[in-house]
Parts: structure tokens; sequence; C-alpha cells
């Protein structure tokens, strides 16, 4: 049935993990000449490869590789077998490119639906799908798996939030795929329409493309009335559907390890890190066909614990923040989601905020711009959100507290970080 999990233990999901991964690395040596070079660079071959634990000895992929062989660079089959072509934004450079054959396309959209189904999607259900669809992989991701769920799909996409508002009205959808930062923008709007968010139909929120905490979704589920989880993928990877938080644990994401191998290394060494410790998140492709990927580095942080839901699949924690958004303020790392998580705890405040960089004279400087929930409030939250974040994340920072609606609404991903330096 579509969307079930694969009934395997864990050496029996190991010992697939093995078969596809010698195949995948075979696949990129003979394919792709980027791979071929980086293999003999690092004295390695795929024959090396006799364990898991082996892939440690083969070379890393960066962003920058992506870019570095753009447009089509790192394809292994000749392009006119790619029924696809996925690309970022391209905002620091140059996009990156990402193809898929017809199987990479029902693979990925039967890990969506797997994952719709984790997250406690059914068939027959009607979902309501927020994230932008086009060059990015959120909307058409969402929209193949859910239709292989067997659900059926209002393709809104991103923006026109008062459209988005009465479509939820009038259709009446269980299920809505949406990033965080953009549904409080929905219910936002609902409540300035008079409608209290928690009558709705909706039930089940399944919000990805940019990390958010467990004070949030605490927040989102008191004002909604939903079940919120968490989704995670990436286009290089794949696509949203890597992983997935399951309905009933909400404890993390459990990572379809079956077609997508993950490691923790440390960013500064590189090493692998055992299960349980924290660092950035890497993935190899087992299944894909157009565009394998070897040890790709995601720049995510987090962790790897074992499976409850799924007990064969490990979860991966949350993801805590990025090594490339990490704010250093005078000497202290600082990450979006610690600010996030002490504007939660202050009443009178909303998740509505942006991190403001300065350097006005040779100390960086950071200044927390945030929503109050009321246009009269006190005065005085501004100073106890200052003291929060001086004693639990170490940095001093000034607080402005803004009017309701004062800072511009997130369509896709929000932009956490304003970097004025």
């Amino acid at each position: 049935m579509a969307g079930e999990v694969p009934d395997l233990d864990r050496a029996a999901l190991e010992a697939l993990q093995l078969e596809r991964l010698r195949d995948t690395l075979r696949r990129a040596q003979a394919h792709v000449p980027y791979y071929r070079r980086a293999f003999e660079d690092a004295g390695v071959t795929p024959d090396d490869l006799h364990t898991l634990a082996d892939l440690a000895r083969f070379p890393f992929t960066t962003k920058a590789d992506l870019r570095d062989n753009y447009p089509f660079g790192m394809f292994a089959v000749p392009r006119g077998q790619v029924a696809r072509v996925h690309a970022s934004s391209g905002t620091t450079g140059k996009p990156t490119v990402v193809g898929y054959t017809a199987e990479d396309i029902d693979t990925w959209a039967e890990v969506m639906a797997r994952s719709i189904r984790a997250a406690g999607g059914r068939p027959g259900d009607l979902v309501h799908v927020a994230y932008g669809y086009g060059l990015f992989t959120g909307g058409l991701g969402a929209h193949y798996g859910a239709e292989r769920l067997g659900c059926t799909v209002v393709p809104v996409s991103g923006g026109m939030t008062e459209r988005q508002v009465q479509l939820i009205l009038d259709f009446a959808p269980r299920v809505i795929m949406v990033t965080p930062s953009y549904f409080l923008a929905i219910l936002d709007e609902m409540e300035a329409q008079g409608v209290d968010p928690r009558t709705t139909s909706l039930e089940v929120g399944i919000f990805g493309a940019e990390p958010w905490t467990d004070e949030m979704r605490r927040a989102v589920e008191a004002r909604s009335g939903i079940r919120a989880v968490d989704i995670y993928g990436l286009s290089e990877v794949m696509g949203p559907g890597v992983s997935q938080e399951a309905w009933e644990t909400q404890d993390g994401l459990h990572v379809w390890e079956d077609h997508f191998l993950p490691e923790v290394i440390d960013p500064v060494t590189l090493e692998v890190l055992p299960d349980g410790e924290e660092g950035e998140l890497v993935f190899t492709s087992l299944t894909k066909q157009a565009m394998p990927v070897i040890r790709y580095r995601t720049r995510d942080l987090t962790r790897l614990l074992p499976g409850t839901a799924f007990p064969a699949f490990r979860r991966m924690q949350k993801v805590t923040g990025r090594t490339d958004d990490m704010m250093i303020v005078r000497g202290v790392n600082v990450f979006p989601s610690q600010v996030e998580e002490q504007i939660l705890a202050v009443e009178g405040l909303t998740p509505h905020y942006v991190c403001v960089l300065t350097r006005p004279g040779n100390l960086d400087e950071l200044t927390v711009q945030v929503e109050a929930a009321a246009p009269l409030h006190d005065a005085a939250l501004g100073d106890v959100l200052a003291r929060r974040i001086k004693d639990r994340i170490g940095v001093t920072a000034r607080v402005e507290v803004l009017a309701p609606h004062a800072l511009e609404r997130s369509l896709g991903k929000a932009r956490r970080i304003r970097d004025e330096r």
C-alpha cells in the first residue's frame, strides 16, 4: 500500500543500505566526472567499501561543488533521460541544479506519501499545499506525495493569504503543508477576519523548509488546535521527504534510511560522530538515478537517535540551526532558534522577529526586533526578553518591541537574520 513503511529490522535495513551504497558509488564513479576525480584524489574506489563505516573514507560533496558543475555536470544519466529539473534560488551565487529521472520522481512520490502517512495523513484526506511551486522542490514534492497516498490535493502554493484562508474555510482540508513562518501569517489573517483558527477543519500541520523549535510547536498548536509535525528534506538529496516526524510521538524525524544514508560529522575536524552527538548532518543518496550525491554536507545541525515509531529507522533530532546561519556576537555562537525560544517564553510577544547584526564601532551588536501581541503592550517586555537572552544565551542584545504586523511576513522560508555590518 502506498505510503507504508517497509517492515525491516535493523540488520536487514543495513544489508540493503550496503548493497545500494555500492551501486551508488559505482554509478557515480562511472558516469560523473566530478566523482571520478574526487575518488582518485582521495585514493578510494567503490571496491574499498566493505562495511557502511567505510563510507567515511570517501570525499564529501558541498554546495560549492554543485555550483562548480553548473548546470548539468553532476548528472549520471544523459540529459535526455532527465524528466525534471529543480534548482535552488541562487541568492548567494549560481543556483544548485538537481535532476530527476521518471524513476526518481516515482521514488520521491513514494517517500513523500510515506512521510504524509507517518505525519497522520490518510487516503481520502483533503490536503492544502501552501509550499511554493516551481523550481523550489517543496510544492511539487508535497503534491505528488499526497496524490500517491490517495489524498485530494489543493495546490494553492504560497502567497495571497486572504485566499488561503478562504479556501481553508470553504474546502475544509484536514491537512496543511506549509512553512511554519507562513502558517503564522495564515493564522494572523484568520484572526484579522474574525475567525478562531481552532474552529477550522485543520487537524494536521506538516511544517518544513526551515528550522523551528518545540516552543514554536507548542505555541502554534495552542493557537490553532492542530497537531504540528516536522518534515525534512533538501533539493540536493531529493527534496522534502528525506525524514519525517511521526504523528504519534512527535519526538524527532525518522530518516527513510532505505533511500538516504545519514551521517553526523564534526564540522571542524570532519570526523564522523557516534549516534547521540550533535554535529553537521551529511547525506548519501542510495536510490537516485539522475544525480547521486555522495556525503553531501547539508550544514544543518542535529544528532542521530534510535528509532521509536519506526524502530528500524534512526531519528534525527529537530534541526537546531545551520552552520551558515550561526551568528558570532562578541565571541558567542548564537542561532536564531535560541532567540526564538526566549521570545516564546515571554507572554505578550509573538514569534515574528528578526535578528539584526550591526557593527557601529569595533564590536558586533545584536538587535532583536520582535512584534508585540497587542498594540498597547507593556513597555517592559523588551527588558524581560533582553534579560532572558543575556541569562540563557550569554549575549547582550538590544530589543525593539514593535507594533503588531510591523515586520514583513514571509511567504516561504523565513529570513531570521539581517546582517547590516
